[in-house]
């Protein structure tokens, strides 16, 4: 593969779009002369080249077509008369009796090949694979009445489905079930990634995903990019970038970040443990953790590199006040995270972080506290960057104000702007927004949000959002610059994610423990790392 093909691709697989965007990227390329049947024979031939070689005519003999009446399927009656001149046994079945011209086209062309039609959807059913093609990235109607029981029937068939370019009945934008969708076994997107397919809401249906490059004009794609706010599908060739995995040649340890962790009580010390090993794997240079007092031997123990400071506790055993840190130590530091472990039962140590210099992480009770003041309010109060990791739940206590009929991508955003922070909200598929005034620098551009595309429910476990914080503000202190920080908070997440894939591969469904996974970073990065410089 030439250089020029395969940074193309590189960047082919970060760009996300949306209906509209895509609606705008196909009609640029028929202005441009490419004659729609012409493109539907390439894209048609394409898929079937993958079907074939992910179901293979010794294995898969016979195949269902589900045919839409728009050019979704035409694509599929496409790869119906392709299939079958390689030997397969099609039958095709279309629930509609109206069709576009183009598709009523190779309906007719299919039907003088002696491609038999099935009037009845249990025919079809009986088939080793299907194709859905019913519903391309135009559906934006529930599916109701007989198709909603049509597609029932073929999601109870218990057969392998491939859907082209999104499950049919699955909304391009949100991801939302449009009633019903078709349950894929894989999910053969085309051209660009639409924004849908890396929503929560889709994960359920999409089997294994791919993306299917028909050569669209980057040029073009980027320019239609440039007139809204864009969206980044977070890659490998991204994270690699941004995490500073080379160290200069001369250099100290301050010189590589100094960190703060605040966290820590006596209910929940192995959060302060695990925020520090997240922190230790991120190769930071100079690593404090805050604790309450009785803490200090225990966290010393798993963590002898890190300067423990033992501060003032509560009877419960949280951390009081911040007194032992000493005086100006709001200045002292490049990053300051808190929250792990911290419990509300200690005192209100938020105006005296909100008063740092430096970048500040806020995860778990750090985001409680803050949802107790209002964080929008006070947020924009504070010059240096927040950072915000809330899970769903915390989200909604954070920002109230939010409307929650919008979907998610739509509500972080909103949310980021409005705090004028950068907000990491977890997920199967976690996003990343950047909120703060001014510009994002490289490797993401002028993009305001990225997404992570790969996760796994073996992540499911306590304590792995406190591995995650100390790896992201280990991170952040090694590279504090603010027009970074989406980069580099989503690089993290990337990080974390990826360790979590990598760890559950010898740990079957059972799921990851934090401790294994803090252990689980940098083998998982050292092997991604190797894969990249192979290619």
């Amino acid at each position: 593969m030439t250089c020029d093909r395969q940074s193309r691709l590189t960047r082919l697989h970060q760009i996300i779009v949306t209906a509209a965007q895509m609606q705008e990227i196909e009609t640029q390329i028929f202005a441009a002369g490419m004659p729609v049947a012409a493109l539907m024979e390439k894209v048609a031939g394409l898929i079937s080249q993958r079907i074939m070689a992910l179901y293979p005519l010794e294995q898969t003999r016979t195949v269902g077509i589900l045919v839409g009446s728009g050019h979704n399927g035409g694509d599929a009656l496409v790869v119906a008369r392709e299939l079958h001149f390689q030997g397969y046994q099609v039958l095709i079945y279309t629930p509609f009796t109206k069709h576009k011209e183009l598709t009523n086209q190779h309906l007719t062309y299919a039907q003088s090949l002696g491609i038999p039609i099935a009037s009845e959807i249990d025919l079809v059913l009986t088939r080793d694979l299907l194709i859905d093609g019913l519903f391309g990235f135009g559906l934006s109607r529930a599916i109701t009445d007989n198709l909603a029981a049509t597609i029932q029937q073929v999601n109870q068939a218990g057969k392998p489905i491939i859907s082209i370019d999104l499950p049919s009945g699955i909304h391009a934008n949100t991801g939302e079930i449009l009633g019903i969708a078709i349950q894929a076994t894989h999910t053969l997107c085309l051209g660009l990634w639409k924004l849908g397919l890396l929503q929560d809401q889709a994960l359920a249906y999409l089997g294994k995903l791919e993306l299917i490059d028909f050569d669209i004009p980057l040029a073009g794609v980027e320019l239609i990019l440039s007139k809204s706010p864009a969206r980044t599908r977070f890659t490998p060739e991204l994270g690699l970038a941004t995490i500073p995995i080379s160290k200069p040649l001369v250099t100290h340890k301050y010189q590589q970040g100094n960190l703060l962790l605040i966290c820590g009580s006596q209910r929940y010390a192995g959060a302060a443990i695990l925020a520090g090993l997240g922190a230790r794997a991120s190769g930071v240079g100079m690593l404090s953790i805050a604790v309450p007092a009785s803490l200090k031997p225990l966290i010393l123990h798993h963590l002898p590199e890190a300067l423990i400071i033992a501060c003032p506790e509560t009877a419960t055993g949280a951390i009081s006040d911040l007194s032992t840190l000493g005086r100006d130590w709001q200045n002292h530091y490049s990053t300051i995270a808190c929250g792990c472990g911290l419990s509300l039962e200690g005192g209100d140590i938020l105006p005296n972080l909100l008063e740092a210099s430096c970048p500040l992480l806020l995860d778990a009770d750090g985001l409680n506290l803050l949802a107790q003041r209002g964080a929008i309010a006070t947020l924009n109060q504070r010059q240096p960057p927040t950072i915000l990791t809330p899970h769903w739940g915390e989200f909604k206590r954070l920002f109230p104000e939010i409307a929650p009929d919008q979907n998610r991508l739509e509500l972080l955003q909103q949310a980021a702007i409005a705090s004028q922070s950068i907000i990491l909200l977890k997920g199967a598929r976690t996003a990343v927004a950047f909120g703060l005034d001014g510009n994002i620098s490289s490797p993401l551009g002028g993009c305001p949000v990225a997404i992570v595309p790969e996760s796994t429910p073996a992540l499911a476990r306590g304590g792995s959002g406190d591995v995650l914080t100390g790896l992201i503000a280990g991170l952040v202190a090694q590279n504090p610059d603010p027009t970074h920080l989406l980069a580099t908070v989503t690089s993290g997440a990337w990080w974390h994610a990826q360790a979590g894939i990598w760890a559950a591969a010898s740990r079957t469904d059972l799921g990851v423990d934090a401790f294994t996974l803090s252990q689980s970073l940098i083998p998982a990065l050292s092997q991604i790392k190797e894969r990249d410089n192979s290619y």
